[in-house]
């Protein structure tokens, strides 16, 4: 016969063997706790610090980008700009503060894993977006070099018109011809900049064609004291006149003088003024502004006079 305390036996023993094997995972998981709590009871004298740190550096960061904007203020007065560099004072500032918060918490690992990170990140972005922090660049130096400023009168390779706006990635220049141009700032950084809105004057150069029977000395009085008296022009002892060669059936000259500059229609409505104030005096003095003139010569070698060509008249009846 079976003995009926054999099974109870064999569980209690297979239960005790389970209570065994359980009691060691137990007791290490209570050991780690045990010492994390030894670690944060430990460590509390020092988060107190980090916490009255980080409090101090976050008020200091708000502190020194108000003073670092009051200065800068005083040299530029571009908002975006102002914007952009009071951010990174700001986080600079709080920065600094939480890699010495770590330091007192004792986690130098993370500080330089943090910072090797931080440098990987952006070395990568500097590769990804070369162009984009190119302009962003150019834009910064642009808004503290200032050679133009929203409203200007500029011609960049070729684009001319009146500046609109202008942000740390392009410069919107808005052409004679109604079309707005986005121009990249590190293009316009690097290419020459015409700005007409600085001295707001600007030189008109006319050339004109007299006939060579024309009295040249008479020409030139003429022409100089006409524009002389023209409302409009400035700088008259700037005014210059030169005749400049022989052309094909005229004795060509220019006229070069100066007007202000308020914007393109004023230039365009002076230079279009002075063409008809030269035309009428010339008018009035018999002075003849020639038409080309050609020749036929029928009579070169190989060829035929005139007299000697039969005229086609047709087979028209009589």
């Amino acid at each position: 016969m079976t003995d009926p305390q054999k099974p109870t036996e064999e569980i209690k023993e297979a239960a005790k063997t389970v209570s065994t094997e359980m009691a060691a995972p137990i007791e290490q998981i209570t050991s780690k706790i045990e010492s994390w709590w030894d670690g944060l009871i430990s460590m509390l004298p020092n988060m107190a610090v980090a916490l009255v740190l980080f409090i101090i550096f976050l008020v200091s960061a708000k502190a020194v980008q108000s003073v670092f904007l009051k200065l800068f203020r005083k040299s530029s007065d571009n908002k975006a700009l102002e914007n952009l560099f009071g951010t990174i004072v700001y986080y600079v500032v709080l920065g600094t503060g939480i890699f010495i918060i770590l330091e007192v918490l004792q986690l130098e690992k993370a500080v330089t894993s943090l910072l090797a990170g931080v440098g990987v990140v952006g070395l990568a972005l500097g590769f990804a977006f070369q162009d984009i922090a190119a302009n962003f660049v150019s834009g910064i130096i642009l808004a503290f070099r200032k050679p133009f400023l929203v409203g200007d009168i500029i011609d960049i390779n070729g684009i001319m018109g009146p500046v609109q706006r202008t942000n740390l990635r392009v410069t919107v220049v808005k052409t004679f011809q109604g079309q707005e141009v986005y121009l990249p700032n590190k293009d316009v950084l690097q290419s020459p900049i015409t700005n007409y809105s600085v001295l707001a004057q600007r030189r008109i150069d006319l050339a004109v064609g007299i006939s060579y029977g024309d009295d040249l000395q008479k020409v030139e009085d003429l022409v100089t004291n006409t524009l002389k008296s023209l409302e409009g022009v400035i700088r008259l002892e700037d005014l210059i006149f030169t005749y400049t060669g022989f052309g094909d059936s005229s004795i060509n000259f220019e006229i070069k003088f100066w007007i202000d500059y308020p914007d393109n229609p004023g230039f365009l409505h002076m230079r279009s003024k002075a063409i008809k104030a030269i035309k009428a005096a010339f008018d009035d003095n018999d002075i003849t502004i020639p038409f080309p003139i050609r020749t036929l010569d029928f009579g070169i070698k190989g060829g035929e006079t005139l007299s000697q060509m039969k005229i086609n008249t047709g087979n028209a009846p009589t």
